[in-house]
């Protein structure tokens, strides 16, 4: 019985190791070598800390650019008690104004953020022929790029700075009459290629 079963063993053995290389070989035609993963999901803010501002004022939302979209992001602006109306509004714009020409934050830019929005712009409220919901920039809105006009119309239209109805008044410095933006789903997803469409105003 022992003669017998000794090459019964030693044929097993064989067996036994091609299972084991052929597991090894398996195990392997799965693709592992693709780099390090990547630390955050682009156009994704995850960190609790990743606007750290929204505990100090208002909370609002501005657009910033990633990849070739605009991405709301929250943020703050401070309101001084007792401004109403109008004066509330510019106050509003002003503090949007200066968010967006802000740099991004780094969790912001490790995502992907950026912003063409300058700084050194500055937001007043109507002329006097001008209807009453009217921002005067002091850069022309025509003379700004394509991606900072977006960004200022659809931050301004979905905020206390505009009526609530998906548009914004702007004027430039000069007296040429404001004319009435909106922020569609358009300028949002390409707002390099697609300016807000506008339409001229008068004081009704």
């Amino acid at each position: 019985m022992t003669a017998h079963a000794r090459p019964v063993r030693l044929l097993a053995l064989p067996l036994l190791a091609a299972l084991v290389t052929g597991c090894g070989i398996r195990a392997t035609e799965v693709p592992t070598d693709f780099g390090p993963a990547p630390s955050r999901v682009r156009c994704s803010l995850t960190e609790p800390d990743a606007t750290p501002q929204a505990s100090r004022g208002v909370p609002v939302r501005v657009f910033l650019l990633c990849g070739s979209s605009l991405v709301a992001v929250d943020r703050a602006v401070r309101v001084p008690d007792g401004a109403v109306d109008s004066a509330r509004r510019v106050l509003v714009a002003q503090g949007l104004l200066d968010e967006l020409a802000e740099s991004p934050s780094a969790p912001e830019k490790e995502a992907g953020y950026t912003t063409d929005v300058r700084g050194g712009m500055t937001v007043s409220g109507p002329a006097p022929e001008d209807p009453d919901d009217t921002l005067r920039l002091s850069t022309s809105p025509g003379d700004l790029t394509s991606y900072a006009l977006a960004q200022l119309v659809c931050t301004f239209s979905d905020s206390a700075a505009a009526e609530g109805d998906g548009s914004v008044v702007l004027g430039g410095p000069d007296t040429d009459p404001p004319r009435r933006y909106e922020c569609t789903d358009e300028v949002r997803s390409r707002p390099g290629t697609t300016e807000p469409p506008s339409t001229e105003v008068t004081e009704e």
